[in-house]
C-alpha cells in the first residue's frame, strides 16, 4: 500500500482526527501512540485483544495435549542442558 501524507491541526486541547478511511481499514477505536522523538507513530491496537489474539493463535496446538506439551517442554530442557 503506497504512503498517504495528511496535515491535521492539533486542537488547544492536543486532540487530531485520523482520518475516516484509515479509521475504517483499521477497524478498531483504540491507537498506541510511540514517541521516536522527531516523529510520532501511531499503531492500531484491537479493542478486544484477547479476541484478536484467539484469532491470531486458531489453528495452532490442534491434536496437542497437556501432556503431550509438558513432554515437549520436558525434552526441550534436556536438551538444553545437554548443549552448552
Amino acid at each position: 500500500m503506497p504512503k498517504t501524507m495528511w496535515r491535521h491541526r492539533v486542537t488547544a486541547a492536543g486532540q487530531l482526527s485520523l482520518p475516516a478511511d484509515v479509521r475504517r481499514r483499521w477497524a478498531t477505536s483504540t491507537v498506541v501512540l510511540e514517541d521516536e522523538g522527531d516523529h510520532l507513530v501511531v499503531r492500531p491496537v484491537p479493542d478486544d485483544p484477547i479476541a484478536a489474539a484467539r484469532g491470531a493463535f486458531a489453528g495452532r496446538g490442534r491434536g496437542l495435549t497437556s501432556s503431550r506439551l509438558k513432554e515437549l517442554a520436558r525434552s526441550d530442557e534436556l536438551d538444553s542442558e545437554r548443549d552448552p
